[in-house]
């Protein structure tokens, strides 16, 4: 006897409000005017600074300072990424995203674990004879405080404008 196959397919709403919303880029310029935009600004400028200045150093012959180029590769990259989100307005196109949970996260974290480093990176610098090195790690160390005060600041951003949302 023969069966009859029936398929059913769905679209859920989220690829309907993705495929929907994604013809065009929507770009944030004010983003940059706010605080939190230029804290995020100052955080990729003076991170890269950080890890510049250690990369050009022989740091792989002490662990501390591969910690803190982890640190400040890694949330160097992310705050790049969110940067683009926050800039192209992209938080609004996926609304199943708790942004303002995730930027805490984030921004918490980054305060932590960039305030391990900067003091790891400080109590790191010996001043070593025949060494350009020194020079560059205390720079390294002086600006990763700076970074860390940054995500400190948008830690506070980012905790206001969570309050706020769990309130309504």
């Amino acid at each position: 006897r023969p069966r009859s196959h029936t398929v059913t397919t769905t679209s859920s709403s989220f690829t309907a409000n993705l495929s929907a919303s994604s013809s065009t880029l929507a770009y944030d310029r004010e983003f940059l005017r706010t605080p939190p935009g230029l804290l995020m600004v100052t955080e990729i400028v003076l991170g890269l600074l950080v890890w510049t200045l250690i990369a050009g150093t022989e740091y792989f012959l002490y662990p501390a300072f591969g910690w803190v180029m982890f640190v400040a590769v890694f949330y160097w990259v992310l705050t790049v990424f969110f940067l683009i989100i926050y800039m192209t307005m992209t938080y609004t196109r996926i609304p199943q995203v708790p942004w303002t949970t995730v930027g805490l996260f984030f921004n918490g974290s980054a305060f932590i674990l960039y305030l391990i480093a900067a003091i790891v990176d400080a109590s790191s610098v010996t001043k070593e004879l025949d060494s350009h090195n020194y020079n560059s790690w205390a720079a390294s160390s002086f600006f990763a405080f700076v970074v860390t005060s940054c995500y400190a600041g948008n830690t506070y951003f980012s905790f206001i404008s969570w309050r706020s949302r769990t309130l309504q």
